[in-house]
């Protein structure tokens, strides 16, 4: 589905990322891990469209999408979350679902003057699927809150809400599990699982837990000096000594 071939992005004297290639096939879950200044964060600016690559191609389902910006990959299906989630905090949870939509009928200035119906009855469709994606992630309890009284935890989960609601066919998913509890933390495993399960959605995360990274990706690609490592099956990259020794630490290493 998603193809990197030697992509590089300099800032200034240091190399981001230098001749980066990597394929994320359909229907994965796939992990990419590696230490800070690895380049992940900057290899998903690249792919979603918030930088352009000094060299190489970003090929998304056979296209070229390099250097394409974020709301034209909107509408080819490729979804972006971030570290930090970008939410708007004085709406509520459901209203925070319902503006996702793009080309709604009511954004237009005379619909809803003139073609009221036509806005009230898609305002309807919206708002079924926004209560059909709540109850999906286990938010429809909070469907009336503000979003900026949610839990860090809940906050990844009306990312995930979100990301739904613009119909993708892939989302890019930074550290999904950063600030989450323990508890809320395997609800939102479950529900990325039940991304690709239920929804057919191929996912590609950055993540830092490495239990998570371990019992979620098939592959996990490790990425160090804005380069691939190394690549292979969670088993595979448990047992690669450079990955013990750099990034996953003995608790890995094989007895």
């Amino acid at each position: 589905m998603l193809e990197v071939v030697q992509v590089s992005k300099r800032f200034g004297g240091l190399w981001a990322v230098r001749d980066c290639s990597l394929r994320v096939e359909e229907g994965s879950i796939t992990g990419l891990i590696g230490p800070n200044g690895a380049g992940k964060t900057t290899l998903f600016h690249l792919i979603s469209g918030f930088y352009r690559p000094d060299r190489g191609r970003v090929i998304f389902r056979g296209r070229d999408i390099t250097g394409w910006p974020p709301y034209k990959l909107y509408h080819l299906g490729l979804y972006r979350t971030f570290q930090i989630p970008r939410i708007f905090g004085e709406m509520t949870v459901l209203e925070n679902l319902m503006v996702v939509p793009g080309s709604q009928a009511g954004e237009r200035v005379w619909n809803p003057l003139f073609r009221p119906f036509l806005v009230r009855r898609q305002e309807g469709a919206i708002r079924h699927k926004a209560e059909e994606v709540l109850e999906f992630v286990g938010l429809d309890q909070l469907r009336d809150e503000p979003a900026k009284s949610l839990s860090g935890g809940q906050k990844k989960l009306l990312e995930l809400a979100r990301a739904l609601m613009a119909d993708p066919v892939m989302v890019l998913l930074d550290e999904p599990g950063a600030g989450v509890n323990p508890t809320l933390m395997k609800k939102l495993a479950q529900r990325i699982r039940e991304l690709v399960t239920q929804w057919g959605i191929t996912v590609f995360l950055i993540e830092h837990d490495m239990d998570l990274v371990m019992n979620l990706c098939d592959p996990v690609i490790v990425m160090s000096e804005g380069k691939v490592l190394t690549m292979g099956s969670p088993a595979e990259v448990r047992e690669d000594p450079q990955v013990i020794e750099a990034y996953l630490g003995g608790q890995y290493a094989v007895a």
